[in-house]
C-alpha cells in the first residue's frame, strides 16, 4: 500500500511514542527500526523510520535522516514528519535544527514548524517558552539530563545556534484564532523570510489546528502529539483510504522482563514503585560490571521465573549517574549500560520471556538492536505514546514497549503488562 505519510524519529522511544498515537487512528501503523536495507514492499499507510541519532554528531545525523527520508519517498510517501523529543533534548551543537535544514533542502520547502507540545503529557509551549507541566523546561529535571542537560526554555534560543535560515514565532494568540489564521501568519512569516518557526500550543484543541494550517507542508517538525490529528485529516482530505488496513496481535506466551537504563525522575519512581510490589530485581551499577561484565546479570536474568516480570535496572538519581560518569566517562557510562541490557533482554528471549517492557530511549535502542527487531506493528497504548509493538525475534513472536524516561504513570511497569492481558 502506498505511504501516505513518512515519519522520521530521532530515537526508538520517540518514534514509538509517534506510531502509537498515529495508531489511535485505527489504521495499520509500521515502525522501522533503522533505516531498511531493502526496498519498500508491504508498506502501511503511517511509516515512522526510528534513528538513534539525537547524541551523535551532526554529519551522522544529518546522513542518516537524509537515507530515511530516501527510503520514505520509495514508499510513495509525499508529506513527512521530523520527530524529536517533546523536551526537545538538543544541546546549541544539537541534531533538530541541523536535520530539520537538510530535510528542507532535499524537499524544496523554504519552511517548516516546530511544535514538541504534548499537552497530554504535560508539555506546552506559550509564547515560544517550553513547560513540563508548571515549570519552565529549565528548571525541571531535564535540565539535569546526562547528555542533553537543558538550561533554557526558549525554544528559539535553543534554536538559532543551530540552524542558518531565521527563526520565528506563531504563538497562541494566533493558534486560538484557528487554522485559517494560522495558515495566513506562516505565509506571513514565509514571506519575510522567516524558515523556522515555533508554534505555540497549551491544549489539545491547539494541536488540531496546527495540524489543519500545516497539513500540506511537505515537512512538519515537533513530539508526537502535533502528528495526532494528521490520519483524520487525510481520512477527510481524501489521503487516506476508507478500508485501510489494521493490526492483527500474535498469540504470544507469559514470560517477560522488564529492563529500564532511563535515569529520568519517573523512570526512579516507576522502578521504585515496582520493587515495592516484590518483584525479582537485579541493579546494575556500571562501577562495578566496568571491572567485571555482566555475565553475572546475565546469568541472574537466566535464572528466573520469567512469568514474575524480572526487572533489570541501571536506574539511579543524578547523583549516582554524575559520579559514575566521572570515573568512566559520559560515554562509556551510558554505552556501558546499553550493552548489559542488551544482553540481559537476549538471555532471557532464549530463556522464553515474549514480552518486554523497556524505559529509555537508548536503552530500547540497545535492546531492539540486540533482539534483531527491524520491524514493528503497532498497537494498543499503555499511557499516552507508549504502545505495546509487535515484531519478531529470532524467528519468535514478541511484544516489545519502548517507554520514553519521562512518560507514564508510578505504575507503569505493572500497568504494560496488565494491559498486553487484556488484548
Amino acid at each position: 500500500m502506498t505511504t501516505v505519510l513518512g515519519c522520521i524519529a530521532d530515537d526508538f522511544t520517540g518514534a514509538t511514542d509517534l506510531a502509537g498515537l498515529l495508531a489511535r487512528s485505527g489504521v495499520k501503523v509500521s515502525l522501522r527500526m533503522g533505516v531498511p536495507t531493502d526496498a519498500p514492499s508491504e508498506t502501511a499507510p503511517f511509516e515512522v523510520i526510528a534513528l538513534k541519532i539525537r547524541t551523535v554528531p551532526v554529519e551522522q545525523a544529518v546522513q542518516q535522516a537524509l537515507e530515511a527520508l530516501d527510503w520514505l519517498q520509495a514508499a510513495g510517501a509525499t508529506r513527512f514528519f521530523w520527530k524529536y523529543c517533546s523536551t526537545f533534548d538538543s544541546t546549541a551543537q544539537g541534531n533538530i535544527g541541523p536535520v530539520a535544514e537538510a530535510l528542507m533542502d532535499a524537499l524544496g520547502t523554504k519552511q517548516t514548524i516546530y511544535c514538541p507540545a504534548f499537552p497530554e503529557n504535560g508539555r506546552s509551549i506559550f509564547m515560544g517558552n517550553l513547560f513540563v507541566g508548571r515549570q519552565p523546561l529549565a528548571e525541571s529535571p531535564m535540565k539535569d539530563h546526562p547528555l542533553t542537560p537543558m538550561r533554557d526554555s526558549n525554544l528559539m534560543r535553543l534554536l538559532d545556534p543551530q540552524v542558518t535560515r531565521p527563526t520565528g514565532l506563531a504563538d497562541r494568540q494566533t493558534v486560538a484564532k484557528g487554522s485559517d489564521a494560522l495558515t495566513n501568519e506562516l505565509e506571513r512569516l514565509r514571506k519575510d523570510g522567516i524558515a523556522h518557526v515555533v508554534v505555540d500550543a497549551v491544549a489539545n484543541d491547539d494541536l488540531h489546528v496546527i495540524a489543519s494550517a500545516c497539513r500540506n507542508m511537505p515537512l512538519m517538525t515537533g513530539g508526537s502529539a502535533v502528528a495526532m490529528p494528521l490520519p483524520g485529516i487525510f481520512a477527510r482530505d481524501g489521503l487516506l483510504a476508507a478500508d485501510a488496513p489494521g493490526l492483527v496481535q500474535p498469540d504470544l506466551g507469559r514470560g517477560a522482563v522488564v529492563l529500564s537504563g532511563s535515569c529520568s525522575a519517573m523512570t526512579n519512581q516507576q522502578v521504585e514503585a515496582y520493587i515495592a510490589h516484590g518483584c525479582p530485581a537485579y541493579r546494575l551499577d556500571p562501577l562495578d560490571f566496568a571491572a567485571e561484565g555482566h555475565a553475572k546479570a546475565v546469568a541472574w536474568v537466566a535464572a528466573q521465573d520469567l512469568t514474575k516480570a524480572p526487572l533489570v535496572y541501571a536506574t539511579a538519581n543524578p547523583d549516582s549517574v554524575r559520579a559514575a560518569q566521572e570515573r568512566l566517562g559520559v560515554q562509556r557510562a551510558g554505552a556501558m549500560v546499553e550493552q548489559a541490557l542488551a544482553a540481559c533482554a537476549v538471555a532471557a528471549r532464549d530463556a522464553g520471556a515474549q514480552r518486554f517492557v523497556v524505559a529509555g530511549g537508548e536503552t530500547s535502542g540497545a535492546v531492539s538492536q540486540a533482539l534483531g527487531v527491524d520491524r514493528l506493528d503497532i498497537g494498543t497504548e499503555i499511557a499516552p505514546g507508549v504502545p505495546w509493538c509487535f515484531a519478531t525475534s529470532n524467528g519468535t513472536p514478541i511484544a516489545l514497549t519502548l517507554k520514553s524516561g519521562n512518560f507514564g504513570s508510578k505504575g507503569f511497569f505493572r500497568d504494560a503488562l496488565s494491559e498486553l492481558e487484556r488484548e
